[in-house]
């Protein structure tokens, strides 16, 4: 017992540090990923490897860490997808609410649906009114199947009443290319891959997801100001095999917490739109619990489904 828990307080891990992201390179996540890793490989003296695996919306990440080694020195910066949409969606290989244990929520922050510039649409309205006119040829892009910017879509196309076609990527960068490209009408984007492009004037922004205007696009609407209810906030957090030990799991918390709260992550998040939010181990696994339980009741009361 004496030498599992020393070998259990072994920290930083032996092995080479890996925080797995279920996104490509350039996207939302990738992003915060980084920014954040970067601040902890500085604070705990050892280099934290960013990982990308894209494919199936995250999940293929996420499978990854589920069975990954349980000795700390393998992170996943778990997304609302993979943790709470899809299990309710497909067969997966890992099961979210036993197979990965929470450390702490990194960041949250809404999607914003955005369109090319120059192709006439202006406004949510506008944009409603386009998919009434021609059902099923407006389409929208995703970071994957059962991703928080697909279940968006699908929301919305329940509670306008309209037909708009789900075209799903391998994360955030390529979608954006495609969009940028005319090769999609739309994409529910995160803040940080559509943010220069709305500056720039590329990408014409309709609505947000959440349920306020967030402070970086004070003059869009929320989705919500026209469809009362609609709320598909997105959030990054912090996960490790559910066998990882306990020592190491609350160790992780504090230096992850630590490195979420350094001002100059706070304020680099914030520049590309996230809000980091650190919290407790079981504050998280509350949340997650429940996110499942809200996606899982609006998946079967919708009756969504992914081909």
């Amino acid at each position: 017992m004496a030498m599992g828990a020393s070998h259990a307080q072994d920290f930083p891990p032996k092995r080479p540090v890996t925080l797995v992201v279920g996104f490509a390179a350039g996207g939302s996540a990738d992003i915060a990923a980084r920014i954040i890793a970067k601040k902890l490989s500085e604070n705990i003296g050892q280099n934290v490897v960013v990982d990308n695996k894209p494919g199936a919306g995250g999940n293929l990440a996420h499978g990854q860490v589920a069975h990954g080694p349980a000795d700390g020195s393998m992170l996943l910066f778990g997304s609302i997808g993979p943790l709470t949409i899809s299990p309710h969606l497909m067969k997966l290989r890992y099961d979210p609410l036993k197979d990965l244990a929470p450390i702490t929520m990194g960041v949250v922050f809404p999607n914003v649906l955005v369109v090319p510039a120059g192709t006439g649409i202006k406004t949510l309205a506008d944009y409603v009114a386009k998919a009434k006119r021609e059902p099923g040829k407006l389409d929208f892009a995703s970071t994957g199947p059962g991703s928080a910017s697909h279940l968006a879509g699908e929301l919305l196309n329940d509670v306008a009443h309209i037909n708009t076609v789900h075209i799903p990527y391998k994360g955030g960068a390529p979608a954006l290319q495609d969009v940028l490209g005319g090769r999609v009408a739309s994409f529910y984007a995160a803040p940080p891959t559509a943010l220069p492009h709305i500056e720039s004037g590329k990408l014409i922004p309709l609505a947000t997801t959440g349920l306020t205007r967030p402070a970086y696009l004070p003059n869009v609407p929320t989705v919500a100001e026209s469809f009362p209810g609609f709320n598909a906030t997105n959030w990054y957090a912090f996960l490790a095999p559910a066998k990882t030990p306990q020592p190491l799991m609350d160790r992780w918390n504090l230096e992850l917490v630590k490195a979420l709260n350094a001002p100059e992550v706070h304020d680099n998040l914030l520049k590309h739109g996230h809000t980091t939010a650190p919290g407790k181990r079981e504050e998280l696994g509350r949340f997650i619990a429940d996110e499942y339980a809200k996606w899982g009741r609006i998946i079967q009361d919708r009756k969504i489904t992914i081909e």
